[in-house]
């Protein structure tokens, strides 16, 4: 796959490049002009999800895209998601068979005949949990996932996993910032080569899900010491979002920023002519704070 950014590994035969555009909030409508925008701007990693509700329109936008930029499908890394069903939404778990066809279905909302990544969202799906793997496992050896793995899942799950003799996913997205570091999490990952990919990587910004609604369900904690990040963009010469995502690809995971500004989108991507020096990311270390405060952060196992 042609990119200009460096790339992580997922599996043998599998690499996600290290920058992605995140989708989740942008509606079906928006969709198809913001991905293109996206791909424009330099992106090659699109993330969305059926739960997103946008996949009509992130396909149409990777369709003109590759249209209008010379490019071919190889080029795009897509990645989608299971939703698992819910019980205490009243939304009960997909069996393995409602989980190929709801695979099946994302590809025909996308126009594709594969995804780069497929994901189960959340750990919802309570005694399902093991079908709806094996059913991503049936999914990647028929050629419909180049790579499979869970979001939101936690050490416990990964071991129900490996208790059920089943390969491990070859990627946990989850929520990772400074503010929610996951050590523990993240070391049991690098020994079973799970690779991590960030989602709320901006949670830092004052502006993170600012609008009525979305709330940030930030500490007081939090906001007394957000001034660092302003301090250490500024000793670089970038962007906080810069610097976030910066911290995010220099600590080894994949990051999905989420803009619908062209200008934005180019300086989200541009993060590769800065690093980070050791001392400031020793401060960062320092600054967890938790699990973190965005959706499905927590222990969501039953």
């Amino acid at each position: 796959m042609a990119s200009a950014h460096p790339t992580f590994p997922l599996n043998a035969d599998t690499e996600i490049p290290a920058v992605g555009f995140g989708t989740y909030l942008i509606s079906d409508e928006d969709a198809p002009s913001a991905v293109a925008a996206a791909i424009a701007a330099g992106y090659r990693h699109i993330d969305t999800a059926s739960g997103y509700r946008n996949e009509g329109g992130v396909g149409e936008g990777i369709r003109r895209a590759l249209a209008a930029d010379g490019l071919t499908r190889g080029d795009i890394f897509v990645t989608t998601k299971l939703w698992p069903g819910n019980p205490a939404w009243g939304d009960a778990p997909k069996d393995a068979e409602q989980t190929i066809s709801e695979c099946e279905a994302s590809l025909a909302r996308l126009g594709l005949d594969y995804v780069d990544l497929y994901l189960i969202h959340a750990p919802y799906g309570g005694d399902r949990r093991i079908d709806q793997w094996r059913a991503l496992l049936r999914l990647k050896e028929a050629g419909k996932a180049r790579s499979v793995g869970v979001s939101n899942f936690n050490i416990g799950h990964l071991e129900e996993i490996r208790a059920a003799g089943l390969p491990l996913p070859d990627a946990n997205q989850i929520e990772l910032h400074p503010w929610s570091q996951k050590p523990d999490l993240r070391a049991y990952m690098a020994a079973n080569d799970i690779r991590p990919i960030a989602y709320s990587s901006l949670v830092p910004l004052s502006t993170w899900r600012s609008a009525p609604g979305q709330d940030s369900g930030k500490t007081d904690e939090m906001r007394a010491d957000g001034g660092i990040f302003a301090e250490m963009a500024a000793k670089y010469g970038v962007s906080e979002a810069q610097l976030l995502l910066r911290w995010g690809v220099q600590s080894g995971f994949a990051v999905l920023p989420k803009s619908l500004n062209p200008d934005r989108m180019r300086q989200n991507l541009d993060l590769f002519t800065f690093a980070i020096d050791d001392a400031d990311m020793a401060q960062l270390a320092t600054m967890d704070r938790g699990d973190g405060v965005a959706w499905a952060t927590g222990d969501p196992s039953k």
